[in-house]
């Protein structure tokens, strides 16, 4: 299945969660189109676990293949499945360059990786799914520094996260430690996509 490229407030309306983190798509707190207000659906089991699913990899942005091959790698992991898989999502390149404030969003975040601007521990890497771990340095190549679009995302960085550091003079942060379940989404029930992939 390949990556969603359709509207992402129409996207969002009907999952019912912002995608980009700013709240703007949900003005109208209802699914889109004619009947969406006046929709009563009561979904199955089934389907809050598929909601929950879809809601996790279009926040993410990755396609059904990776978010499953992700999904059993944490499984792999000791612990809570759904919370090593929260973690490993969020130690994706492409989601910690947009945490840093490099990006305004995940997408434009995966284009820097892979359009090579964005270096980890000094060297340049360009796969967006590169799991990064912690110690490592995130930073940005030299002639990347003065991009107008990168400029202006770190002016607008609101929030930086406990579990990464940022380093104004060098221009690069650093992913501290892992991140604590309680620090990630609070829209998502990870138990729910467990279950779905216990089926």
């Amino acid at each position: 299945m390949s990556r969603y490229t359709g509207p992402k407030f129409k996207l969002s309306r009907r999952l019912g969660i912002s995608l980009s983190g700013t709240g703007k798509e949900l003005k109208r707190p209802f699914p889109p189109g004619q009947h969406g207000p006046n929709q009563r659906k009561k979904l199955s089991g089934y389907g809050v676990q598929l909601q929950e699913k879809q809601k996790l990899r279009h926040m993410y942005g990755l396609n059904e293949k990776q978010f499953r091959n992700l999904f059993d790698k944490a499984a792999k992991i000791k612990g809570i499945s759904g919370e090593n898989f929260m973690v490993l999502l969020e130690s994706r390149l492409d989601n910690l360059v947009y945490r840093l404030g490099f990006a305004n969003s995940r997408a434009g975040a995966r284009q820097l990786v892979s359009h090579g601007h964005v270096t980890v521990n000094g060297k340049k890497v360009d796969i967006a799914s590169y799991t990064v771990s912690t110690g490592d340095v995130i930073g940005l190549r030299e002639r990347s520094r003065a991009m107008k679009s990168i400029k202006e995302a770190m002016e607008g960085r609101h929030h930086l996260p406990n579990y990464l550091e940022f380093n104004d003079q060098a221009v690069e942060g650093k992913y501290v430690r892992l991140p604590e379940r309680a620090e990630l989404s609070q829209d998502i029930d990870e138990k729910q996509i467990v279950e779905f992939y216990s089926r």
